[in-house]
């Protein structure tokens, strides 16, 4: 459904009268009784000219007159609906326009009208500016058409339209009934106006009368410029926690280009989502990027389930370990220990341990464990927005190594990661949700999860890495059940790896993601800390 007003410029317009006429009317004549044909207008508009045409331009506008405004620019085909929807379709009536002083053959302008639909009225105010030129073909003095002469936020393709809203007003409230606003939760702002989208018809509540601009994309969001009448807000239940989602805003405003996502590992539930980067973008929910060792809750789950070791069983350390002319390495510091079991590699995060089992691992295994028991990678999940579902491929050649310790091919969010902590930790996968299911009856991606044993191998590494481990620094003081990886990704052309971090308390886990932040607990360790802190 297409978002915004309803009210859409209906049927074709007629063709734009051609100015020029007369012209070519006087060519006709003095031809036929033998006078000279007076010289045509070359170079720049002059005073007379440009105020002349401005004058006739502004009185067609005044009057509704859309052909004949549109016939006195340089693109008539183009200027005409859009005047025609200004009238027509956006019901803007007893416009004024009073120019301002030229600046060459540029003229500011300002605009004050009313806008009237369905009984309610509001006065409108705004200012934009146009350029005469001289026709290519006619030479006469014409407005140079862009949309924004007609208003300055009118891009080509976009109209005017005033009418109620296709979806009335959201109030979205949090688990437990508080209110959520995007002044409040600045994260949540995109998030909102996209739940608005999807759920407003089933949300309840009376839509209200908007003058918008409606985008030549049927997927952009219509741009609400005066809004007649108020709407009735429905509310619009979401599975987030206010206190959770409080604690992840703060904790990712301390580091630039972060996100986080935390959710419920009994029942899927999102509690919190927050994103602190420059772009706006949500790569907390759709992030495409390498995750370092966080990858290696995943592998260890593979080296348990297809029976390569266990987490008492060997993943011995050794300095380096080359896989098809591929060498890789710990990081710097890190000293070898040819005798180490999986849960000492694990908890110290050793990268050759799992390069070294490259050997024996079939190039699907750890694709089929993401997917089969993970819920990762089959691009079916059904949060509620927009979500990026993971990836990882079969890959072969070095990236069979790369892949296992999050590097290669293998592409996840914080979002997917944090799902990864909680099938970790209760063995069951449960796909994330944000608004609840009920509300759309949506069918949710299912994975088989893992064994008992496989999930209680897992929780006991993972919380060797959270009390003693590479985590031990920013997990100190949770108290409770707790658990975490710490990961580190290398980017070509970054100074520093991508910072990340997975972990649990009690029934919340998180995940987090600092791009260019350092090893996992520089960066993305904190602000996973910080949410377990207040959620767990």
């Amino acid at each position: 459904m297409r978002k915004g007003v309803k009210g859409a410029l209906i049927g074709g317009v007629c063709a734009a009268v051609l100015g020029g006429g007369g012209y070519g009317a006087y060519n006709v004549l003095s031809a036929l009784h033998g006078d000279s044909t007076p010289a045509v207008r070359t170079g720049p508009p002059t005073k007379d000219e440009i105020r002349d045409a401005t004058q006739k331009f502004f009185a067609a506008w005044e009057k509704g007159q859309s052909v004949t405004a549109a016939s006195l620019t340089n693109d008539s085909a183009d200027a005409e609906p859009v005047l025609t929807s200004f009238s027509d379709v956006a019901h803007i009536k007893d416009v004024h326009i009073t120019p301002g002083k030229a600046t060459g053959a540029t003229v500011p302008f300002s605009v004050k009208a009313t806008v009237s639909y369905g009984g309610k009225s509001k006065p409108l105010a705004y200012k934009s500016r146009l350029t005469v030129v001289r026709g290519e073909t006619t030479h006469r003095a014409l407005v140079d058409w862009d949309p924004t002469v007609v208003h300055p936020e009118l891009r080509r393709g976009d109209t005017l339209s005033t009418g109620e809203a296709a979806s009335p007003p959201i109030e979205a409230v949090d688990r437990n009934g508080k209110v959520l606003t995007k002044e409040k939760y600045p994260s949540l702002g995109p998030i909102l106006d996209e739940l608005r989208s999807r759920y407003g018809d089933k949300a309840g509540g009376t839509p209200g009368v908007e003058l918008v601009i409606q985008h030549a994309s049927e997927e952009s969001a219509d741009t609400t410029l005066l809004t007649l009448a108020e709407g009735k807000a429905g509310k619009l239940q979401t599975t987030l926690d206010a206190r959770v989602q409080a604690a992840a805003e703060t904790a990712v405003t301390k580091y630039a280009e972060s996100s986080v996502v935390a959710v419920k590992p009994s029942t899927g539930e999102v509690l919190a989502v927050a994103n602190h980067r420059d772009d706006g973008f949500d790569a907390a929910f759709l992030g495409e990027l390498a995750p370092g060792s966080t990858m290696k809750i995943i592998s260890a789950a593979t080296l348990i389930d297809t029976g390569l070791t266990t987490a008492t069983g060997p993943a011995p350390c050794p300095p380096t370990a080359t896989w098809q002319s591929q060498t890789f390495s710990n990081l710097k510091g890190l000293q070898p220990d040819e005798t180490a079991t999986l849960s000492d590699s694990f908890a110290r995060s050793c990268n050759t341990a799992f390069v070294k089992y490259a050997d024996s691992v079939q190039v699907d295994s750890l694709t089929k464990e993401a997917e089969d028991r993970f819920g990762l990678g089959k691009n079916n999940w059904k949060v509620g927005i927009p979500s990026f579902d993971g990836r990882v491929p079969a890959s072969g050649g070095p990236d069979t190594a790369a892949n296992l310790i999050g590097q290669g091919q293998v592409q996840m969010s914080p979002l997917n990661m944090a799902s990864v902590a909680a099938t970790a930790m209760t063995g069951t996968f449960r796909q994330p949700v944000l608004v609840p299911q009920k509300l759309d009856g949506r069918e949710l991606a299912t994975a088989k999860g893992l064994s008992p044993a496989t999930t209680g191998q897992l929780r006991a590494m993972m919380n060797r890495t959270a009390t003693s481990g590479t985590a031990a620094g920013v997990m100190r003081g949770l108290t409770g059940s707790i658990g975490a990886k710490t990961g580190s990704a290398e980017v070509d052309g970054q100074s520093k790896s991508n910072s990340w971090f997975a972990g649990y308390r009690n029934d919340v886990a998180a995940a987090a993601m600092t791009q260019d932040g350092g090893h996992g607990i520089d960066a993305a360790g904190p602000i996973v800390a910080s949410v377990l802190r207040i959620g767990g």
